[in-house]
Formats: structure tokens, sequence, C-alpha cells
């Protein structure tokens, strides 16, 4: 069990180091190419390449069509939803805005796991939540960024986006008992490859720009951030977060998300060398601090003696 959880929490930092590192693979892609069609391209890859694994006989998926139903609201809540709402409402909204929206995700995911799930959380936990988030609002308010409300509709999709990815979260908790972390990555890329493309190729036929969908694939950068994004972005991060929620809580594995923001900053320094200024250090700290705090502090009393926090498992 221990050396489960131990998996669960390098799966975390892994998968949040390529979350990290795929905004600037994004970045890259959508110069190139539409936000729709880099999505097509994406899943795209994604799909082929566990289904080549599977082919191939490298991993074992149990296709058993008549049970994969009830993994199509998680496949609507993502990557269908999720990443929708999310394009459009990037339409209307500044990234910097959004990112202060996307950080109230732990807190939105730990509100809706203790709904849902019944799972508790700790007065630790919770504070080491907040610090988290506060840590991700800092940086961005610290760079000259606020929620100015200018756009009721930009902000209203974005917020659905959130609350999709905190659903996911959720309902993948519950249904990690009766399927494996391969099973629902294999079905979630399944249905992502075929909404996008499906989207993407009605937008280009009824824009007559059919014709113009694989130029992208000419650039070398295009290639590599789609292949990024495809392989790594999509497929390794989705069957990792199946696997951290078959060991730790929904709350637990969303606060890892605001640590992705830590590793875009030093991307950023590294790669395309950004500066980094003290409240960069300040809040990567704070976030930092609220990822130990949400996974360590869950049997941490704070009442008299004789009492303590609840510690019902997660």
């Amino acid at each position: 069990m221990r050396n489960g959880l131990y998996l669960a929490y390098i799966g975390a930092i892994t998968n949040a180091l390529i979350v990290g590192l795929s905004f600037l693979f994004t970045k890259t892609a959508v110069t190139e190419s539409s936000p729709l069609d880099t999505l097509a391209f994406r899943f795209t890859i994604a799909f082929l390449t566990v289904s080549l694994l599977i082919l191939l006989k490298v991993v074992k998926v149990d296709i058993r069509i008549k049970e994969y139903y009830k993994l199509l609201p998680l496949t609507i809540l993502y990557p269908t939803f999720f990443f929708s709402f999310q394009a459009f409402g990037l339409q209307s909204v500044p990234s910097s805005e959004a990112g202060i929206l996307f950080a109230t995700i732990p807190i939105i995911t730990t509100i809706m796991a203790s709904v849902f799930l019944k799972e508790r959380t700790s007065i630790g936990q919770k504070i080491s939540i907040f610090i988290s988030v506060f840590g991700v609002i800092y940086i961005y308010m610290m760079k000259g960024s606020s929620v100015s409300f200018s756009s009721w509709s930009g902000i209203l999709l974005l917020l659905i986006s959130c609350l999709s990815l905190s659903g996911y979260t959720v309902l993948t908790r519950s249904l990690i008992k009766s399927f494996k972390p391969l099973e629902i990555t294999f079905f979630m890329l399944g249905i992502g490859f075929i909404f996008f493309n499906v989207a993407s190729l009605v937008t280009h036929i009824s824009n007559q720009t059919l014709q113009s969908m694989f130029t992208p694939w000419t650039n070398l950068n295009f290639v590599f951030s789609i292949l990024f994004l495809g392989i790594l972005a999509s497929f390794v991060t989705s069957l990792l977060s199946n696997f951290i929620l078959s060991k730790i809580s929904a709350s637990q594995m969303s606060v890892f998300s605001n640590m992705s923001t830590v590793v875009s900053i030093i991307a950023g320094a590294i790669i395309l060398n950004e500066e980094i200024f003290i409240y960069h250090i300040i809040g990567s700290a704070l976030i930092i601090a609220g990822v130990i705090g949400t996974n360590f502090l869950k049997d941490v009393r704070f009442f008299q003696k004789g009492t303590s926090v609840d510690k019902k498992p997660l």
C-alpha cells in the first residue's frame, strides 16, 4: 500500500511537470494551427499511441464495449467539455485571467469530493489547499493580472471548464473501482479523438479550408510540439491521473495541478530566458507548501487533547 502511495506521489509530480511544460508546446502549436486543429491532432497522436501499444501487446486493455457506457459521463466532462469550454473561453478572456480562475480547481474539487464521495479533509489540508491556490493567484496578481469580469460569457465558459475538470477528478475516483486506469485512458482518448476530429473537419468544410488543415505538419517545431502534446501531455498524463486517483483522494490529486505553475515559471526561465522575480519565488514556495500540507497533514491534530480531526480513510 505504501509503495503504491509513493508511486502515486511520483506520478503526480511527473504529471505536473509534463502539464507545466505543455504550455510552452501549446504556444508553439497554436502559432501554426488553430486551437481546434491542435486538439484534433493532439488526440489523434494520443489515441494512435495507446492503440499501437495495445496492438503490439505492450499493454493490455479488456475492451468490453457493453460496459464502456459507464464511462460516457466521464468523457463528456474530460476531455470534451474541459477543452471545448476552455478554448472558447480563452477567445474572450486573457490567459492571465484564466490562470487565476483555473487556480481555484483544487477548492472546487475538494467541495465536490466532499459532497459526492464523502471524502473528508482535515483543517490542515483545507488550509494547505487555500495556501496553494493563493500562491498561484499571488503570482498572477503580482504580474498585474486580475479578473475584470469584462467578459461574463468568457468567464462563465472557463468556470464550466473548471467544473468539468473537477467533475472528472471526482467521477474517476468513483469509477476507478470498476475499471483499470489504462481502460479509462483508452476510452477517454478515443472519445477525444472522435469528437475533436469531427469538430475540426466540420469547421474546415463549412469554411472551405480543408486543404489547409495539414499545412502545419510541414513545420518541424509544430510536429515536435504535437508529438509532445499527444504522447506525453495527453496519453501519459491521462494514464498517470487515472492511476493516481486509484491511490489518493480527489482533493490530494487536484492540488498537484497548481505545481504546473511552478514548472511553467522554471521552464520559461530556462528555455525562453524569461526573468524570475521575487514574487515568483514566494508564490512557488506557497504552492509547494500547500501541496505538501494537503498530502501530509490529514492526521494532524488541531484541537485540544482528546479530540482530533476525523481520520476516516479516504
